[in-house]
Protein backbone atom coordinates (compact mmCIF):
# COMPACT_ATOMS: atom_id res chain seq x y z
CA UNK A 1 0.00 0.00 0.00
CA UNK A 2 1.32 3.46 -0.97
CA UNK A 3 1.94 5.82 1.91
CA UNK A 4 -0.09 9.02 1.21
CA UNK A 5 2.37 11.20 3.10
CA UNK A 6 5.31 9.78 1.16
CA UNK A 7 3.45 10.31 -2.13
CA UNK A 8 2.64 13.95 -1.26
CA UNK A 9 6.28 14.52 -0.28
CA UNK A 10 7.41 13.05 -3.61
CA UNK A 11 5.03 15.29 -5.52
CA UNK A 12 6.18 18.27 -3.47
CA UNK A 13 9.86 17.55 -4.18
CA UNK A 14 9.10 16.97 -7.84
CA UNK A 15 7.39 20.36 -8.04
CA UNK A 16 10.33 22.04 -6.32
CA UNK A 17 12.76 20.47 -8.77
CA UNK A 18 10.66 21.62 -11.72
CA UNK A 19 10.43 25.15 -10.36
CA UNK A 20 14.16 25.24 -9.63
CA UNK A 21 14.97 24.06 -13.15
CA UNK A 22 12.60 26.60 -14.70
CA UNK A 23 14.09 29.44 -12.62
CA UNK A 24 17.61 28.34 -13.57
CA UNK A 25 16.65 28.28 -17.24
CA UNK A 26 15.21 31.79 -17.08
CA UNK A 27 18.28 33.10 -15.24
CA UNK A 28 20.65 31.43 -17.73
CA UNK A 29 18.78 33.00 -20.64
CA UNK A 30 19.99 36.47 -19.65
CA UNK A 31 23.74 35.90 -20.16
CA UNK A 32 22.97 33.76 -23.20
CA UNK A 33 20.94 36.59 -24.70
CA UNK A 34 23.72 39.09 -23.99
CA UNK A 35 26.28 36.76 -25.53
CA UNK A 36 24.08 36.39 -28.61
CA UNK A 37 23.71 40.15 -28.98
CA UNK A 38 27.47 40.62 -28.60
CA UNK A 39 28.22 37.93 -31.17
CA UNK A 40 25.80 39.46 -33.68
CA UNK A 41 27.23 42.95 -33.21
CA UNK A 42 30.78 41.68 -33.72
CA UNK A 43 29.76 39.68 -36.78
CA UNK A 44 27.87 42.57 -38.40
CA UNK A 45 30.67 45.06 -37.73
CA UNK A 46 33.51 42.81 -38.90
CA UNK A 47 34.10 44.87 -42.05
CA UNK A 48 34.57 48.07 -40.05
CA UNK A 49 36.71 46.29 -37.47
CA UNK A 50 39.07 45.07 -40.19
CA UNK A 51 39.15 48.42 -42.01
CA UNK A 52 39.74 50.79 -39.10
CA UNK A 53 40.88 48.62 -36.21
CA UNK A 54 41.48 50.39 -32.91
CA UNK A 55 41.66 53.71 -34.76
CA UNK A 56 37.87 53.66 -34.98
CA UNK A 57 37.72 54.51 -31.28
CA UNK A 58 40.29 57.32 -31.42
CA UNK A 59 39.19 59.13 -34.59
CA UNK A 60 36.50 61.81 -34.58
CA UNK A 61 36.22 61.97 -38.36
CA UNK A 62 32.89 60.81 -39.72
CA UNK A 63 32.57 61.21 -43.48
CA UNK A 64 30.21 58.91 -45.39
CA UNK A 65 31.39 60.39 -48.72
CA UNK A 66 35.01 59.31 -48.27
CA UNK A 67 33.98 56.32 -46.13
CA UNK A 68 36.17 57.34 -43.22
CA UNK A 69 34.51 56.73 -39.87
CA UNK A 70 35.43 57.21 -36.23
CA UNK A 71 33.49 56.82 -32.99
CA UNK A 72 35.25 59.39 -30.80
CA UNK A 73 32.84 62.30 -31.32
CA UNK A 74 29.76 60.12 -30.77
CA UNK A 75 31.30 58.48 -27.71
CA UNK A 76 32.27 61.88 -26.32
CA UNK A 77 28.76 63.27 -26.73
CA UNK A 78 27.20 60.17 -25.19
CA UNK A 79 29.40 60.26 -22.09
CA UNK A 80 29.21 64.04 -21.55
CA UNK A 81 25.42 64.29 -21.91
CA UNK A 82 24.95 61.25 -19.66
CA UNK A 83 27.35 62.67 -17.07
CA UNK A 84 25.42 65.95 -16.98
CA UNK A 85 22.17 64.03 -16.53
CA UNK A 86 23.56 61.89 -13.70
CA UNK A 87 25.07 64.87 -11.86
CA UNK A 88 21.66 66.54 -11.82
CA UNK A 89 19.25 63.61 -11.52
CA UNK A 90 20.92 61.47 -8.84
CA UNK A 91 21.04 64.04 -5.99
CA UNK A 92 17.68 65.52 -7.02
CA UNK A 93 16.09 62.07 -7.13
CA UNK A 94 17.47 61.19 -3.70
CA UNK A 95 16.22 64.45 -2.19
CA UNK A 96 12.75 63.84 -3.66
CA UNK A 97 12.73 60.29 -2.28
CA UNK A 98 13.81 61.46 1.18
CA UNK A 99 11.08 64.13 1.19
CA UNK A 100 8.38 61.66 0.14
CA UNK A 101 9.38 59.03 2.72
CA UNK A 102 10.68 60.96 5.72
CA UNK A 103 9.18 64.46 5.61
CA UNK A 104 5.93 64.67 3.63
CA UNK A 105 2.54 63.75 5.12
CA UNK A 106 1.05 60.58 3.60
CA UNK A 107 -1.46 62.35 1.33
CA UNK A 108 1.14 64.75 -0.05
CA UNK A 109 3.61 61.90 -0.45
CA UNK A 110 1.09 59.85 -2.42
CA UNK A 111 0.18 62.78 -4.68
CA UNK A 112 3.70 63.91 -5.53
CA UNK A 113 4.95 60.32 -5.72
CA UNK A 114 2.35 59.58 -8.37
CA UNK A 115 3.21 62.79 -10.22
CA UNK A 116 6.88 61.85 -10.35
CA UNK A 117 6.06 58.37 -11.61
CA UNK A 118 3.90 59.85 -14.37
CA UNK A 119 7.04 61.41 -15.84
CA UNK A 120 8.25 57.91 -16.68
CA UNK A 121 5.12 57.29 -18.77
CA UNK A 122 5.80 60.19 -21.14
CA UNK A 123 7.23 58.93 -24.48
CA UNK A 124 10.79 60.01 -25.20
CA UNK A 125 9.80 61.69 -28.45
CA UNK A 126 7.53 64.02 -26.47
CA UNK A 127 10.50 64.99 -24.30
CA UNK A 128 12.44 65.66 -27.49
CA UNK A 129 9.74 67.83 -29.07
CA UNK A 130 9.21 69.73 -25.83
CA UNK A 131 12.95 70.19 -25.52
CA UNK A 132 13.31 71.53 -29.06
CA UNK A 133 10.30 73.86 -29.20
CA UNK A 134 9.94 74.97 -25.56
CA UNK A 135 13.08 74.28 -23.57
CA UNK A 136 15.72 75.15 -26.18
CA UNK A 137 14.42 78.75 -26.63
CA UNK A 138 14.48 79.17 -22.84
CA UNK A 139 18.05 77.94 -22.82
CA UNK A 140 19.03 80.31 -25.65
CA UNK A 141 17.30 83.40 -24.22
CA UNK A 142 17.91 83.01 -20.50
CA UNK A 143 20.02 80.09 -19.23
CA UNK A 144 22.96 80.20 -21.63
CA UNK A 145 23.36 84.01 -21.48
CA UNK A 146 23.30 83.80 -17.67
CA UNK A 147 25.96 81.10 -17.63
CA UNK A 148 28.07 83.00 -20.14
CA UNK A 149 27.80 86.21 -18.12
CA UNK A 150 28.83 84.77 -14.77
CA UNK A 151 30.84 81.68 -15.75
CA UNK A 152 32.03 82.62 -19.23
CA UNK A 153 35.65 82.54 -18.09
CA UNK A 154 35.32 78.74 -18.14
CA UNK A 155 35.59 76.97 -21.51
CA UNK A 156 32.49 74.96 -20.60
CA UNK A 157 30.22 78.00 -20.93
CA UNK A 158 31.60 79.72 -24.01
CA UNK A 159 30.38 79.76 -27.59
CA UNK A 160 27.22 80.43 -29.57
CA UNK A 161 23.99 80.43 -27.58
CA UNK A 162 21.71 78.42 -29.87
CA UNK A 163 19.72 76.68 -27.16
CA UNK A 164 20.60 73.20 -28.38
CA UNK A 165 23.77 71.30 -27.55
CA UNK A 166 25.22 68.95 -24.96
CA UNK A 167 23.98 70.95 -21.96
CA UNK A 168 20.39 70.96 -23.21
CA UNK A 169 20.58 67.25 -24.02
CA UNK A 170 21.95 66.53 -20.55
CA UNK A 171 19.15 68.48 -18.86
CA UNK A 172 16.47 66.68 -20.90
CA UNK A 173 18.05 63.34 -20.03
CA UNK A 174 18.10 64.33 -16.34
CA UNK A 175 14.37 65.01 -16.48
CA UNK A 176 13.77 61.65 -18.17
CA UNK A 177 15.73 59.51 -15.71
CA UNK A 178 14.59 61.40 -12.61
CA UNK A 179 11.40 59.34 -12.05
CA UNK A 180 13.36 56.07 -12.22
CA UNK A 181 15.91 57.17 -9.64
CA UNK A 182 13.42 58.79 -7.27
CA UNK A 183 10.81 56.00 -7.48
CA UNK A 184 13.28 53.16 -6.89
CA UNK A 185 15.00 55.12 -4.11
CA UNK A 186 11.65 55.82 -2.45
CA UNK A 187 10.75 52.11 -2.51
CA UNK A 188 14.15 51.25 -1.05
CA UNK A 189 13.78 53.85 1.71
CA UNK A 190 10.37 52.42 2.57
CA UNK A 191 12.01 49.03 3.13
CA UNK A 192 14.20 50.35 5.96
CA UNK A 193 12.87 48.72 9.16
CA UNK A 194 10.87 51.19 11.22
CA UNK A 195 12.32 49.85 14.44
CA UNK A 196 15.83 50.82 13.32
CA UNK A 197 14.79 54.41 12.67
CA UNK A 198 12.80 54.60 15.90
CA UNK A 199 15.85 53.39 17.80
CA UNK A 200 17.90 56.22 16.33
CA UNK A 201 15.21 58.78 17.16
CA UNK A 202 15.03 57.35 20.66
CA UNK A 203 18.73 58.11 21.13
CA UNK A 204 18.13 61.76 20.27
CA UNK A 205 19.07 61.74 16.57
CA UNK A 206 17.57 64.40 14.32
CA UNK A 207 15.75 63.67 11.06
CA UNK A 208 18.87 64.53 9.07
CA UNK A 209 21.03 62.29 11.25
CA UNK A 210 18.61 59.38 10.89
CA UNK A 211 18.44 59.91 7.15
CA UNK A 212 22.22 60.11 6.75
CA UNK A 213 23.34 57.43 9.20
CA UNK A 214 20.44 54.96 8.99
CA UNK A 215 18.30 55.34 5.89
CA UNK A 216 21.02 56.10 3.34
CA UNK A 217 23.44 53.58 4.84
CA UNK A 218 20.85 50.82 4.95
CA UNK A 219 19.67 51.60 1.39
CA UNK A 220 23.08 51.99 -0.25
CA UNK A 221 22.79 49.01 -2.60
CA UNK A 222 19.32 50.07 -3.70
CA UNK A 223 20.47 53.64 -4.31
CA UNK A 224 23.32 52.44 -6.50
CA UNK A 225 20.91 50.19 -8.35
CA UNK A 226 18.55 53.13 -8.94
CA UNK A 227 21.41 55.30 -10.18
CA UNK A 228 22.59 52.68 -12.65
CA UNK A 229 19.06 52.06 -13.83
CA UNK A 230 18.92 55.74 -14.73
CA UNK A 231 22.41 55.53 -16.24
CA UNK A 232 21.36 52.72 -18.54
CA UNK A 233 18.34 54.72 -19.70
CA UNK A 234 20.46 57.83 -20.31
CA UNK A 235 23.18 56.01 -22.26
CA UNK A 236 20.75 54.46 -24.70
CA UNK A 237 18.24 57.29 -25.09
CA UNK A 238 17.69 58.12 -28.76
CA UNK A 239 14.85 60.39 -29.84
CA UNK A 240 14.94 62.99 -27.07
CA UNK A 241 18.69 63.45 -27.51
CA UNK A 242 18.42 63.52 -31.30
CA UNK A 243 16.06 66.50 -31.13
CA UNK A 244 18.23 68.73 -28.93
CA UNK A 245 21.91 67.74 -29.11
CA UNK A 246 22.54 69.31 -32.51
CA UNK A 247 23.81 66.18 -34.29
CA UNK A 248 27.27 67.47 -35.20
CA UNK A 249 30.27 65.14 -35.48
CA UNK A 250 32.74 67.26 -33.57
CA UNK A 251 34.25 67.56 -30.13
CA UNK A 252 34.14 70.84 -28.23
CA UNK A 253 35.00 71.90 -24.70
CA UNK A 254 31.88 74.07 -24.61
CA UNK A 255 28.64 72.56 -23.34
CA UNK A 256 26.78 75.02 -25.58
CA UNK A 257 28.21 73.40 -28.71
CA UNK A 258 26.34 70.95 -30.88
CA UNK A 259 27.44 67.35 -30.65
CA UNK A 260 25.96 63.92 -31.13
CA UNK A 261 25.59 60.65 -29.29
CA UNK A 262 25.93 57.08 -30.44
CA UNK A 263 22.18 56.55 -30.26
CA UNK A 264 21.39 59.77 -32.15
CA UNK A 265 23.90 58.90 -34.87
CA UNK A 266 22.28 55.51 -35.34
CA UNK A 267 18.81 57.04 -35.47
CA UNK A 268 19.82 59.71 -37.98
CA UNK A 269 21.96 57.69 -40.36
CA UNK A 270 20.99 54.04 -40.24
CA UNK A 271 18.40 54.35 -43.02
CA UNK A 272 20.93 56.18 -45.20
CA UNK A 273 23.63 53.51 -44.84
CA UNK A 274 23.67 51.84 -48.27
CA UNK A 275 27.37 51.05 -48.55
CA UNK A 276 28.52 47.95 -46.63
CA UNK A 277 31.34 49.80 -44.83
CA UNK A 278 28.97 52.59 -43.77
CA UNK A 279 26.47 50.11 -42.35
CA UNK A 280 29.21 48.10 -40.65
CA UNK A 281 30.58 51.27 -39.01
CA UNK A 282 27.15 52.10 -37.61
CA UNK A 283 26.84 48.59 -36.19
CA UNK A 284 30.28 49.00 -34.62
CA UNK A 285 28.98 52.17 -32.96
CA UNK A 286 26.25 49.99 -31.46
CA UNK A 287 28.95 47.59 -30.31
CA UNK A 288 30.80 50.46 -28.61
CA UNK A 289 27.61 51.54 -26.82
CA UNK A 290 26.98 47.95 -25.71
CA UNK A 291 30.50 47.66 -24.28
CA UNK A 292 30.24 51.05 -22.55
CA UNK A 293 27.00 50.00 -20.86
CA UNK A 294 28.40 46.63 -19.77
CA UNK A 295 31.56 48.37 -18.53
CA UNK A 296 29.65 50.82 -16.35
CA UNK A 297 27.47 48.07 -14.91
CA UNK A 298 30.54 45.95 -14.16
CA UNK A 299 32.23 48.85 -12.38
CA UNK A 300 29.08 49.36 -10.33
CA UNK A 301 29.12 45.73 -9.19
CA UNK A 302 32.81 45.93 -8.26
CA UNK A 303 32.16 49.13 -6.33
CA UNK A 304 29.25 47.56 -4.47
CA UNK A 305 31.38 44.55 -3.63
CA UNK A 306 34.11 46.78 -2.17
CA UNK A 307 31.53 48.74 -0.14
CA UNK A 308 30.01 45.54 1.28
CA UNK A 309 33.47 44.32 2.19
CA UNK A 310 34.29 47.56 4.03
CA UNK A 311 30.97 47.50 5.89
CA UNK A 312 31.55 43.88 6.89
CA UNK A 313 34.99 44.72 8.26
Amino acid sequence: MVNPRKNRRYQHNKGDLFFKGLALLCAASVPLLMAGILAQLISSSSLSLKEFGFGFLTSQEWNPVTEVFGALSSTFGTIVSTLIAMIIAVPLGLVIAVFLVELAPPKISAFFGGAVELLAAIPSIIYGMWGLFIFAPIMADHVQPFLDKYFGFLPLFQGAKMGIGMLTAGLILALMILPYISSVSRDVFNMVPTVVKEAAYGQGATTWEVTRAVVLRYSLRGIVGAAFLGLGRALGETMAVTFVIGNSHRISASLFASSNSIASTLANEFTEAVEPLYLSSLVELGLVLFLITVGFQSMAQVWLWSIRKKLAD
